[in-house]
């Protein structure tokens, strides 16, 4: 599953300028039987199968070096943000390992694990997708990675906010026009702009990134009466 996504855009960019080494690894390898085994039932009944610790801590051990993060994909897990890629992104070797099945031996979340995300509240087949997700929006926080390092700064999430609306050519298209702020060439009038829309646009779409962004800071706090 990873060798399309990971092979692509700028997640590939990053990797053939050196940014970005990524490895992906097989769990089996570290299986002790003949049948390469990594998963079995669970205690005390159940459908389905769970991984098992042993060859999930003989992999992450052999992997670790100092500095190593180690995150678990699980739908229990915190929910992954902006500010978990911009923390992440700082750090110098990150371990993502994939659920499948019913998941993991808890001993894997309470001993082995530094943090267990998820990317949502939905269930999937198994973490490879969401590692996925989250090592694209981790690689674009590299320096360098998007070769303008501006384009991340604006982007939506990485102020609070959610992004500003674009436009591009023709300034007309169907009777719809282009805002003449973004014609007018005065760059304080269109970065206010920018701003409000981004405000407006996050007030209106995403209350609950809103409430939080107005009360970050005293200077956003509403004046009292």
């Amino acid at each position: 599953m990873f060798a399309g996504p990971l092979d692509e855009s700028i997640v590939r960019r990053a990797r053939v300028a050196g940014l970005l080494d990524l490895k992906v690894h097989n769990l089996r390898d570290w299986a002790k039987d003949r049948h390469k085994t990594v998963d079995d039932r669970p205690f005390g009944g159940g459908p389905g199968m769970v991984l098992k610790p042993e060859p999930l801590f003989e992999a992450v051990e052999s992997l670790r070096r100092e500095g190593t993060r180690v995150v678990l994909t699980s739908p229990s897990g915190a929910v992954f943000n902006q500010a978990m890629a911009r923390r992440w992104s700082r750090e110098p070797h990150l371990i993502f390992i994939c659920g499948s099945y019913e998941g993991y031996d808890e001993r894997v979340r309470c001993h082995l694990a530094d943090e267990d995300v998820s990317i949502g509240d939905f269930v999937l087949t198994n973490g490879a997708l969401p590692a996925m997700v989250m090592i694209d929006s981790v690689t674009r926080l590299i320096p360098g990675a998007l070769g303008d390092d501006e384009s991340a700064v604006d982007e939506s999430f990485s102020n609070g906010l959610l992004e500003y609306p674009h436009y591009t050519r023709p300034a007309e298209f169907r009777g719809w026009a282009v805002p003449e702020v973004l014609l007018s060439g005065n760059h304080a009038d269109i970065a206010r702009w920018r701003r409000l829309q981004a405000m407006r646009r996050t007030a209106e779409r995403r209350p609950d990134l809103w409430e939080g962004w107005r009360w970050e800071k005293p200077s956003r706090r509403p004046k009292q009466a």
